[in-house]
């Protein structure tokens, strides 16, 4: 079956191509989001690995008669993405939990950090899951061609990636929109619990490689038979996990209208604070002082979704800004 599926790609790749997606981090139009921002409200809070293959091509090939991917800890990536990783190795998952459901807001949901870099991107197909049995996967397209194995060393290009974990680099977490996963009666896209993360062998042959939703072998450094090898996850950020409030020092007192905007939002307050907007990418593009009933000039800001952070000095709480 996969081979036909091969075969067909082959044929239709040439259509494919015509298409790209947004370029590597720090690229204009990148959809890349920077582990500091304050987009993110929470990280994972529990994971388990099962490790692959350091070459599923070859099952022989081993290191100290370990023929598995053995860098990092599981626990390396729960939490803030802080450098440390764990090598899930070829075809290797792994499965996160976290402290609150994941909702399906506007726009990106959650990201999944790598450790990788423009020179060196390792892929992951990303699944989802409302009950941690039935998993449901990202629709993920590979445009980078298949006709001469990338080598060990080489790289795919994040402008030919989407829906894969892996195409940013290290600071640098790849979004995920739940909207866009399948709808199905066992998947409530409202409460997703668990998180999958696996490894794209990255081999063109069909006999071991990983192929994306349209059927075409992802194209990625192999084989890379290392302690290391495989997608080094390093974390999962969420972005929507629970209704966004003010902080409960701020009490009742606070405000902010018009959500969605256009030309300018108020700041309800009772007393000064500091208003600072951020872009998707976590970039500060505003800040100014606000009190009561005073607008905020927003007529400058493109569409799309932005964060609001409040701060009086002691305490501060974000909430998401659509402007239109």
């Amino acid at each position: 079956m996969k081979k036909s599926i091969f075969i067909l790609s082959l044929i239709c790749g040439s259509f494919a191509a015509a298409q790209s997606y947004p370029p590597q981090d720090g690229m204009p139009g990148t959809t890349a989001v920077f582990k500091e921002s304050p987009l993110f409200v929470g990280w994972a809070t529990g994971i388990e690995v099962e490790r692959g293959l350091l070459n599923k091509s070859n099952p022989n090939v081993s290191i100290a008669g370990n023929n598995k991917a053995s860098a990092g800890l599981p626990e390396n990536a729960i939490g803030f993405p802080n450098g440390d990783t764990v090598s899930l190795g070829d075809e290797g998952s792994a499965t996160l939990t976290f402290a609150a459901p994941i909702l399906n807001g506007d726009g990106f949901d959650l990201a999944v950090f790598e450790n990788g870099g423009a020179s060196y991107l390792e892929l992951a197909f990303v699944e989802a899951s409302s009950d941690g049995v039935h998993f449901f996967r990202f629709p993920a397209h590979s445009q980078t061609q298949f006709d001469t194995q990338i080598g060990s060393f080489g790289t795919p290009s994040a402008t030919y990636l989407n829906n894969i974990a892996g195409k940013y680099s290290a600071q640098y977490g790849t979004p995920f929109d739940l909207s866009e996963l399948p709808n199905d009666v066992l998947l409530n896209k409202n409460r997703i619990t668990h998180i999958r993360v696996i490894d794209v062998v990255g081999s063109i042959d069909p006999l071991y490689a990983t192929f994306d939703s349209f059927g075409n072998p992802v194209n990625e450094s192999f084989p890379t038979p290392f302690a290391s090898c495989g997608f080094d996850l390093q974390a999962v950020g969420v972005i929507h996990q629970e209704a966004l409030g003010l902080n409960e020092n701020f009490g009742n007192r606070i405000s902010v209208y018009p959500n969605p905007s256009k030309d300018y939002v108020i700041v309800n307050s009772n007393t000064a604070v500091v208003v600072q907007i951020f872009d998707a990418s976590g970039r500060k593009i505003l800040e100014q002082q606000s009190f009561k009933g005073e607008r905020i000039d927003t007529s400058g800001l493109l569409s799309g979704i932005y964060v609001i952070q409040i701060s009086n000095g002691k305490n501060s709480q974000s909430q998401k800004l659509i402007i239109r």
